[in-house]
């Protein structure tokens, strides 16, 4: 049995095995590298951490607010401290949450509050895991998922979070409607033709234009899907890759460095009955791979025979599920990432240079490489803006050194025209933006009128939309 992230794994100490066996060995193949420092829980002004789940981001805002409904936001945002930021589950690894000033969680303000048709009126501080079974127990669903769920609703939407399949766009394509608490506290509906140009910027806004409290979103009718999982030559995976987006409602494969292969991962609607999954894998997986790094980083070819010998073993995994269940996975591994979306002509091309870079530069990489396909949509600031793109996301455990996705990886990204996820690692800054996103000056004008003050720009979005 496999599972998703989990690919193929023949048992959590099989890589110990493969490379002897002996108890020395055991100790050196699930030994870790020590917790990266950690800032202090107080800092000299009393001020609580705050750090986002990976790590890499952490603040200590003046102000924790937690407003139980939307008059007591609208109030909250008139007079709290700036830079006011809206936070969710933290699973940015951008600077888009850190502030000095107000941290507003939404988590209050959660659950489905009404429909229209087969619309559902959901709060924006819903987690993700929440709302597939609160959906479901009116026999909907969302038409895709992200491959984790712990996000707020409104943090995913305004990164532009995806999951995967040529046909099916990003979740923020599914909003028709939006209600936005700005930082003066006027409340703005808006959707398609009601403020159309507030609704075209603030789909996806990573939380620069105020406070998305509610969105009105497309719903379908709740499905079981059969997912499917098996293990192959990463050249064989490339060879298909085209082919398996054009026939699966839902497809995605992971190149798996150092070792040649790659795990596709296919979810088609079905009516056969449910088949049970089996238990998650993702973590013995992972911990053999670094058991593999551990070991024989320094033999690449033994590496490479050596998790062949480990993977040989593993069996495809099917199975059949409501797509909410089978769609999202947990990733209790924590990691740094970088993402790219690139015109679907460059994605593989891309992807085979980040594989081959990695494995003449890296040796310590051992997560596998993401590759997805996310169809267009016309929201602004879009990664999937005017067409489809595919994304390849590249990770690093979150104790190792992640400098290289901005020294080796992210010049390839942008090399072949890729966009950066906005909630993921890059260094692209207002110009460059500019001459990718043809809407750039557009959102930057809507985003003046709705904060002429700029109460919800810290630092970081300062610097990306040129305004430091």
């Amino acid at each position: 049995m496999i599972s998703r992230r989990g690919a193929l794994i023949a048992g959590g100490t099989s890589a110990v095995v493969v490379a002897g066996g002996a108890g020395a060995a055991y100790v050196v193949a699930t030994g870790d590298k020590p917790e990266p420092p950690s800032p202090a829980s107080v800092n000299a002004d009393g001020k609580m951490l705050w750090r986002n789940w990976s790590g890499v981001q952490h603040a200590y805002p003046a102000a924790r607010l937690a407003p139980k409904d939307e008059a007591e936001l609208a109030t909250m945002l008139t007079v709290a401290q700036a830079p006011i930021r809206p936070v969710g589950a933290g699973h940015s690894f951008t600077g888009l949450a850190p502030t000095n000033g107000a941290l507003v969680s939404l988590d209050a303000m959660s659950g489905i509050v009404g429909w229209e048709g087969g619309e559902a009126i959901i709060r924006t501080g819903t987690r993700l895991g929440a709302l597939g079974p609160a959906l479901a127990a009116k026999g909907r669903a969302l038409p895709n998922l992200p491959d984790i769920n712990k996000q707020s609703l409104g943090g995913a939407l305004g990164t532009a979070t995806h999951g995967t399949g040529a046909k099916i766009p990003a979740m923020h394509a599914d909003v028709t409607g939006l209600r936005l608490v700005t930082p003066s506290g006027r409340v703005i509906d808006a959707d398609a033709k009601t403020h159309p140009e507030i609704f075209q910027a603030a789909k996806v806004s990573l939380g620069a234009l105020g406070v998305i409290t509610q969105v009105r979103m497309r719903t379908i009718a709740n499905r079981r899907l059969r997912r499917n999982v098996w293990l192959e030559p990463f050249d064989e995976a490339m060879a298909k890759a085209e082919a398996r987006w054009a026939q699966h409602r839902n497809f995605e494969f992971y190149a798996v460095p150092f070792t040649g292969l790659a795990v596709g991962i296919s979810h088609d609607e079905t009516d056969d009955p449910a088949e049970a999954r089996g238990p998650d894998q993702d973590v013995e997986f992972l911990q053999a791979l670094k058991g593999l790094r551990n070991l024989l980083s320094f033999a690449p070819p033994l590496r490479r025979a050596a998790a062949r010998a480990l993977l040989s073993t593993a069996k495809p995994e099917t199975c059949v599920d409501e797509g909410w269940k089978l769609l999202s996975t947990e990733r209790p591994v924590r990691f740094n990432e970088m993402e790219f979306h690139l015109p679907i002509e460059n994605q593989l091309k891309a992807l085979a240079e980040v594989q081959r870079v990695i494995e003449r530069e890296r040796p310590d990489v051992f997560f596998p490489i993401e590759v997805r396909r996310i169809a267009g949509d016309d929201a602004w600031l879009s990664p999937f803006q005017g067409g489809p793109r595919g994304s390849v996301a590249v990770h690093a455990y979150y104790r190792d050194d992640f400098s290289f996705l901005y020294t080796l990886i992210e010049p390839i990204f942008r090399r072949y025209d890729g966009r950066p996820h906005w909630g993921k690692l890059h260094t692209l800054r207002a110009g460059q933006l500019e001459a990718i996103y043809p809407n750039w000056k557009n959102f930057l004008a809507v985003r003046r009128e709705l904060d002429p003050d700029g109460r919800m720009l810290n630092p970081y979005l300062k610097g990306l939309f040129g305004l430091a």
